[in-house]
């Protein structure tokens, strides 16, 4: 029967999928070592035989130049002692004249015929081997040096036959032995990889199965971690540190959507009460009393949205941020100057030429967030300082209102914040203006913090990266503005 439409498909079996970890890293096992062992046999194999037929070469012509010695020190009769003395199994020699006679011989079944054909000349050394020595009745290999001598007048060969067979023999052992123990290797390879996989697989599959019981409402659990020091334990403590960033992350985000949504039930309510008695008034006087509420709220409203979408985008690094040479004693100037036509309090300034690297309007924004803070707080004085230190440039904000207290003082730049009744709506923050300060601050790889100013007042202070000092014969330039400022003082006060 055909499949139900719309039935979603059952899972594979197990048996029907693809081969795990397990099995495939015992497979690979097994195989690389099978081709280490092939490639490694044949090159043993190879070595050995070669070895042993340098070997043996090497022992008859060494016994040809022997025998070669002794008939030029002694005559040939006197070197018929040294062959026979210094005869032994699985080697003959023999003494040819010229016409192929074997004047001498090791051994008295080779005293009959020759064991080779060939004839070297003086000096020549010729070389064969043989299956069989015929003549003896021998079916072993053999390997025959012939060497030309000459004792007086009179030419002779040495001919030496060095049985072979070992060669054979001893290649022949050591390949059945490897080919005997290759399987048993193998299955000892195959076993331990799959007991040791198994072992790590165990470790992963608990981790498996913890993870797969975290959900979203159980964000609170965590792996084991194992004491094993090693890649296992680096990822169970990965695993944690992952899920203590998604639980931070699912907390701040439904404290986060929980405030906007308190933040903007109340211009949103404030817009539709206002619409419904506007509506009621058939004359449109009420819409004339209420226009100017309702635009308020309006602006409120946008300024808050505008916010939240400055803020997220700082928070998920998607703030933009476009560098550039910025005197950050220009963008300060303008913002106090904005200030001062609005405040009531005194303001004072102490301001030296600084120029970093840095986006412009975001760096306003910084600052009027601030501003706006100590005005909202200052009693009845602010002090703005912005000065160079090291490889930053510092820059002050004092009131003389209560300083934050020291438990707050990383709060604040929490969204939604607001410590005390002064810092309300009525006292027109929406408790985001630091947040967003803080988020464009880490933008620009700098900080800001709030710490107490000598007086026992409250001060923020920003720190920004400077850029690498210009060498003494480089100066940096100052804008237009500023040079008519500070002119030859360096610094400016008000």
């Amino acid at each position: 029967m055909a499949q139900r439409k719309g039935a979603a498909a059952s899972p594979p079996r197990r048996d029907e999928t693809r081969w795990g970890v397990r099995k495939r890293s015992t497979a690979v096992a097994v195989g690389v070592v099978a081709v280490a062992l092939l490639v490694g046999g044949v090159i043993l194999l190879v070595l050995l035989h070669t070895s042993l037929v340098t070997s043996t070469d090497s022992t008859a012509r060494q016994k040809a130049l022997d025998v070669i010695a002794e008939m030029e020190d002694v005559d040939v009769e006197d070197a018929r002692a040294y062959i026979t003395d210094t005869a032994h199994a699985g080697q003959f020699v023999q003494l040819l004249d010229s016409t192929g006679y074997v004047v001498i011989a090791s051994d008295p079944e080779v005293a009959n015929a020759p064991l080779s054909a060939q004839r070297p000349a003086l000096g020549q050394t010729m070389v064969q081997d043989v299956s069989s020595l015929p003549s003896i009745g021998d079916n072993d290999d053999y390997h025959i040096v012939t060497v030309g001598a000459r004792t007086g007048t009179m030419v002779y060969s040495v001919v030496v036959a060095q049985a072979a067979q070992i060669q054979a023999d001893a290649i022949s052992t050591v390949a059945w032995f490897m080919l005997g123990a290759t399987p048993l290797l193998l299955l000892t390879v195959a076993v331990s990889v799959w007991l040791l996989v198994g072992r790590s697989l165990r470790q992963v599959e608990r981790i498996r199965g913890q993870v797969a019981r975290i959900n979203s409402e159980r964000l609170d659990g965590r792996v084991d971690v194992p004491s094993t020091n090693d890649e296992i334990q680096a990822l169970a403590l990965t695993m944690n540190m992952m899920l203590d960033r998604l639980q931070a992350s699912d907390s701040e985000q439904r404290r986060f959507v929980s405030d906007a949504s308190h933040e903007l039930r109340s211009p949103l309510a404030t817009l539709k009460a206002g619409v419904e008695i506007a509506a009621t008034d058939p004359t449109g006087a009420m819409w004339l009393q209420m226009k100017d509420v309702l635009a308020e709220e309006t602006e409120r409203m946008s300024y808050l949205v505008e916010d939240l979408l400055t803020l997220a985008k700082a928070n998920d690094g998607g703030l933009k941020v476009e560098p550039e040479d910025v005197d950050l004693d220009d963008v300060l100037d303008q913002e106090i100057r904005r200030l001062r036509s609005t405040s009531r309090h005194r303001i004072s300034v102490e301001l030296v030429p600084a120029r970093i690297r840095g986006d412009a309007r975001r760096l306003a924004q910084v600052l009027r967030n601030v501003l706006d803070n100590a005005d909202r707080h200052a009693l009845s004085r602010i002090d703005v300082d912005l000065r160079p230190a090291g490889n930053q440039v510092i820059i002050t904000v004092d009131n003389d209102g209560d300083p934050i207290p020291e438990a707050d003082r990383n709060r604040i730049f929490e969204r939604f914040v607001r410590l005390d009744g002064s810092r309300s709506r009525e006292g027109g923050g929406s408790g985001l203006g630091l947040a967003i300060a803080a988020g464009i601050v880490a933008a620009h790889h700098g900080t800001i913090r709030s710490t107490d100013a000598p007086p026992g007042h409250c001060r923020f202070e920003i720190a920004l990266p400077a850029p690498d000092p210009l060498p003494p014969s480089e100066p940096a330039a100052l804008s237009p503005r500023t040079a008519r400022r500070h002119g030859a003082q360096g610094s400016v006060r008000s």
